[in-house]
């Protein structure tokens, strides 16, 4: 079992690849039970975008309940995709699952375009597509060593932990979500509510508010069918919107 978290499809999307090469299922970990049984032999792993050199809230809330029946059987490891670096997703992923009682044999990290288009510019097609076809070579080196059931740390441009106290403030702090605003090109679909993964979005007369904190995957603004979804200074505006193209939102 192969599970995931993704906002804008870069994680679904390497867990599909991954769970193809090694002949597994790969489940959304949205509205997953965290008691995990897995059949004799199964691969276990867990597949996450990195949000602010860490993990998404929505990812963390799930491993804190995370439970796999004889664990120490299984063949476990984690990936996350990233866009400048890997930060320090992976050895707080290392820590969350020690807190579980779950060894992780390996990790692997897949660089691929990143969506925080608040500093990310994805406006170039050539450029966004040529990033997607080089994290194929990343997606296929990880699959064969998970085919050979390796154990190891294969994840690139990693950052000390100690940094994760920084980055994890700065993450919360972003994601109390009061920096998105609506354009007048808003036509009230409700597409932006219906996909966030927190339902940290109310539609009232007709148009999105941000009443909770979120995760921060930035579904709404990049999915949005008229740009209407817009963060910060502006610079999502002309930074453009991105999903995979590989699979579907």
């Amino acid at each position: 079992m192969i599970v995931y978290f993704s906002g804008t499809g870069n994680s679904k999307y390497v867990a599909g690849r991954l769970a193809a090469a090694v002949n597994e299922t790969a489940v959304s970990i949205e509205g997953l039970s965290a008691d995990i049984t897995l059949n004799d032999g199964e691969i276990f792993s867990l597949v996450t975008p990195t949000y602010f050199w860490g993990l998404p809230v929505i990812v963390r809330e799930f491993l804190n309940k995370l439970t796999i029946k004889n664990a120490a059987e299984h063949y476990i490891f984690f990936a996350a995709t990233y866009g400048s670096t890997s930060g320090c997703i992976g050895e707080y992923a290392k820590r969350v699952f020690k807190s579980r009682d779950i060894e992780v044999n390996s990790f692997f990290g897949v660089k691929m375009p990143d969506n925080w288009t608040p500093i990310f510019d994805l406006s170039d097609p050539e450029k966004v597509a040529g990033q997607n076809a080089a994290a194929e070579n990343y997606i296929d080196k990880a699959a064969e060593l998970i085919l050979k059931r390796e154990n190891g740390y294969f994840m690139a441009n990693k950052a000390p932990f100690f940094i994760s106290k920084i980055t994890g403030a700065m993450y919360e702090k972003e994601r109390r979500a009061r920096k998105f605003y609506v354009e007048d090109s808003c036509i009230g679909c409700g597409l932006c509510a219906n996909k966030c993964p927190s339902q940290a979005i109310d539609m009232k007369e007709k148009k999105p508010v941000w009443a909770r904190e979120c995760t921060l995957c930035f579904k709404c603004l990049q999915c949005c069918p008229k740009f209407a979804i817009q963060y910060g200074n502006g610079k999502t505006k002309q930074h453009g919107q991105y999903t995979n193209p590989n699979v579907k939102v």
